[in-house]
């Protein structure tokens, strides 16, 4: 047998490193980050609808001017172009606006009004003849050229507030600006 002193001292040294090794891997676990899995991060869409204008001031008399008074702003919130072409804003009733050859500056806003009217960087037009969002209750919704979908926003639906959001402005900072190629 052994000298009991060394038995002593060996276990005492086990039970030290055992003990160090448990502290060490307690301190691992404590500052690990969080998986995206446990913490879903919420990040804000790269093109959003940044303001919406469902409502065009004055008398609704279906006239271009009318018509063109009624729009939604999509804003690129990053530094790069975007290449909107296939794109879609649709409405609740399935009515739907395909980007055509349109790329969307970074950090640049894109009004697309109901109406008719020429096409510019900043201003794009659906060419309808009718007004396209509903006044009381609806929801515009953007998808890419896949089909994905990207952003929307909805209107009217708060009971709390006599059923319509007035004046709500999503817009983000963005200056107006893109190009058709």
């Amino acid at each position: 047998m052994g000298d009991p002193l060394s038995a002593s001292a060996s276990v005492s040294a086990r039970r030290l490193a055992a003990a160090a090794l448990a502290a060490g891997a307690l301190v691992s676990v404590v500052t690990l980050p969080a998986s995206a899995a446990d913490h879903p991060r919420h990040e804000r869409p790269k093109v959003q609808i940044s303001d919406v204008q469902y409502d065009s001031p004055g008398r609704d008399d279906r006239s271009n001017r009318s018509l063109n008074r009624e729009w939604v702003e999509i804003t690129n919130t990053t530094r790069h172009t975007v290449n909107l072409d296939g794109w879609t804003l649709e409405d609740e009733d399935g009515q739907t606006y395909t980007f055509d050859h349109y790329r969307l500056e970074g950090r640049a806003t894109v009004r697309v009004h109901t109406g008719y009217g020429r096409d510019t960087d900043s201003d794009l037009y659906q060419d309808s003849r009718r007004y396209i969002w509903d006044n009381r209750s609806d929801t515009a919704t953007l998808r890419n050229d896949r089909g994905r979908f990207i952003d929307n926003e909805s209107w009217g639906y708060d009971r709390h507030h006599g059923g319509h959001h007035g004046g709500y402005d999503r817009h983000h900072g963005g200056h107006h600006g893109g190009y058709r190629r």
